[in-house]
């Protein structure tokens, strides 16, 4: 070793960020330990928006506490609603009406696009980019609308009850031509968009080879969603879900694991959720929305997987009396942000907060998941 090695200096730190900080939207916090700047281990710590919803729910009449799940988050509201009621509808062996689930599908798609296009307008704002920040929540206003105008509200639309959908949620011609003319706009908008962010080289280089997940490591730490599919992995739970069964669309995949496959599985993943939606508008079978001919019964624990735009969504739950016992809800977040906190190690410490917003976390979502014990 050379007399300048062996005089080197290795500063070692601990660099504390959050609860809150400007890059974030939620507050969490992370211990970034370095080594001249470069991370060599990290600590997330998640709980600060922890408000036992699973917990209200329990002996709740299972109507109301579906209700209940549609405000553990703003983004995925419609995820949380449906996938509760699709538990009960399993337990009880309620026949949802194929035009109900037709709605569903829609809503929930135009749910994906609103958060992919968030996610994006996010990540942009992370790397600097102000002005694809403003462009992609502007675009994102087209989706806004629709929600709005299909459910009455913006965020948390509550669409989905037990055997279908509210009648408010029913589709006429004026409002299925607004669907139409509105994805029109939006694959027209988004087309511009990708083009100028995949040609921009700056961003480009920013994004490339930053907070690198291997397909191993998200295998081993149990990744779902555009998160395990960027590390080139094809599981998409939709494909195993009978509600999608009528409708055409692709995996969408990418092989590097790193910040721009991140952000390149939901610039490609908006298409296919545009051609969902057209064909559901198009092939919307007449029939009811709703079906109330069931009955309530005690029924065992009862489980529901579906795919929302983070990943796998699950809920559990049994039913006494009409009642709900022994909620478990698992969001996706919960598993993507420890990848995230491994995808932090060995980059620049500049890297670390947009290697942890790559797999666009939803700490509200997750820290519903937190049980807080008296050691």
């Amino acid at each position: 070793m050379d007399d300048k090695n062996e005089n080197r200096t290795v500063i070692e730190a601990e660099v504390p960020m959050g609860t809150v900080h400007p890059a974030a939207l939620e507050p969490y916090r992370l211990r970034l330990f370095v080594e001249d700047e470069i991370v060599r281990d990290a600590e997330m710590t998640v709980g600060v928006n922890h408000r036992g919803v699973e917990r209200i729910m329990e002996g709740l009449p299972v109507e109301k506490a579906n209700s209940l799940t549609e405000k553990i988050c703003g983004i995925c509201s419609n995820s949380h609603i449906w996938n509760s009621c699709r538990t009960a509808e399993i337990a009880l062996g309620i026949e949802v009406p194929e035009r109900a689930n037709y709605i569903r599908i829609i809503m929930e798609e135009l749910e994906r696009l609103h958060s992919h296009l968030l996610y994006l307008a996010h990540g942009s704002e992370v790397l600097g980019h102000e002005t694809f920040s403003m462009r992609l929540f502007y675009i994102r206003e087209t989706v806004m609308d629709l929600l709005g105008t299909i459910g009455g509200n913006r965020v948390q639309y509550g669409s989905a009850v037990l055997g279908g959908v509210r009648p408010r949620c029913e589709l006429d011609d004026n409002r299925i031509k607004q669907i139409t003319d509105g994805m029109d706009l939006l694959e027209e908008k988004i087309t511009a968009f990708a083009d100028r962010f995949v040609s921009d080289p700056m961003v480009m280089s920013r994004i490339t080879g930053v907070g690198v997940i291997t397909q191993k490591d998200a295998l081993r730490l149990a990744c779902s969603g555009p998160t395990l599919r960027a590390t080139g992995v094809a599981r998409d739970l939709r494909r195993e879900m009978e509600e999608y069964d009528p409708f055409e669309f692709d995996v969408i995949t990418q092989d590097d694991g790193d910040v721009k496959s991140q952000l390149l599985m939901r610039v490609l993943e908006i298409p296919e959720a545009i051609k969902i939606i057209r064909q559901a508008v198009r092939d919307l079978p007449d029939g009811p929305i709703t079906n109330r001919s069931w009955e309530m019964q005690d029924t065992p624990i009862t489980k529901s997987y579906i795919e929302v735009p983070r990943g796998t969504l699950y809920h559990s739950y049994a039913l006494e009396d009409g009642r709900v016992r022994n909620c478990v809800i698992r969001t996706p977040s919960m598993a993507n942000i420890g990848a995230m906190q491994h995808a932090c190690i060995g980059h620049h410490i500049t890297d670390a907060q947009l290697s942890v917003v790559q797999c666009d976390p939803c700490f509200t979502c997750t820290d519903r998941a937190i049980e807080i014990i008296k050691l």
